[in-house]
């Protein structure tokens, strides 16, 4: 009797721009999920050679480290306004932002609005998890209410903090966003679902004029005192009732005959 010899089937790949290297992050924050992700979608697009990626100071800088593209490091909360000059210098460049919460929606909110306002014609991958994790666990402009930081012990209290900015609602408002969506990493589902969202902001830059932006809520597991399952489970349970998942605007009109990613 011969018996058959069943070859390997290769699921899944490392994406070729995703550097192979240990991570330097927080056990279970989410910024290397958000990663792989951008990595993939930048290969299957085929958008390497022409990526040109703008991160902030914060935890999202090191983005660099991990994704084999042209990056610009820029000051916290500057991103959009470096990230504008990248793309009207170099036109036919594919230009991201990577940013955290702190810097997008706190040092970086003009930077951002203004960039949304002119529809520069940007991608913005913005990263929330609701506390500043660089720099000791401080409260942030979308840190929930009632939740405690280093800077709010007893819980966030809207009377003296005022309420969560729901940055991603404010910026979709504007005539110069092409899309705007919201997704979490709190299960393989929604992670699944990000990913089509994030498609979609860059398909967004390769076709048409005006920015795009993908809000990812996400964990920081250090700063909130959780382990890592809990704070999965914490996103997908009081984080996203307060930042409901789903796409916001979608004012993309796909043109006709056209290739992805030319």
């Amino acid at each position: 009797m011969t018996t058959a010899i069943v070859q390997p089937r290769v699921i899944y790949q490392r994406p070729s721009v995703l550097t192979d290297r240990p991570t330097h992050y927080c056990p279970g924050c989410g910024h290397g999920i958000v990663h792989r992700l951008i990595a993939e979608l930048i290969d299957e697009m085929g958008l390497a050679s022409r990526t040109i990626g703008v991160a902030s100071v914060g935890c999202s800088v090191f983005a660099y480290d991990y994704l084999a593209v042209d990056f610009v490091e820029s000051p916290h909360g500057r991103a959009p306004a470096v990230a504008t000059g990248v793309r009207r210098a170099r036109p036919e460049a594919f230009v991201f932002t990577y940013q955290g919460d702190g810097d997008l929606a706190a040092i970086g909110t003009a930077e951002i609005v203004h960039a949304a306002a002119r529809g520069e014609r940007i991608t913005v991958v913005f990263v929330n998890n609701g506390i500043y994790g660089m720099t000791g666990g401080q409260m942030a402009p979308t840190t929930l209410l009632g939740q405690r930081t280093t800077s709010s012990p007893t819980g966030r209290d809207p009377g003296l903090a005022g309420y969560p900015i729901p940055i991603t609602e404010m910026l979709a408002l504007l005539p110069g966003v092409t899309y705007a969506a919201r997704g979490s990493i709190a299960d393989p589902g929604e992670i699944g679902r990000t990913k089509a969202m994030l498609r979609r902001a860059f398909e967004a830059q390769v076709w048409v004029p005006g920015l795009s932006i993908v809000e990812v809520l996400s964990t920081c597991p250090v700063g909130w005192g959780m382990t890592a399952s809990e704070a999965m489970r914490h996103v997908g349970d009081a984080v996203v009732a307060t930042y409901p998942l789903g796409v916001l605007v979608d004012r993309v009109a796909e043109p006709a005959g056209r290739a992805e990613g030319t």
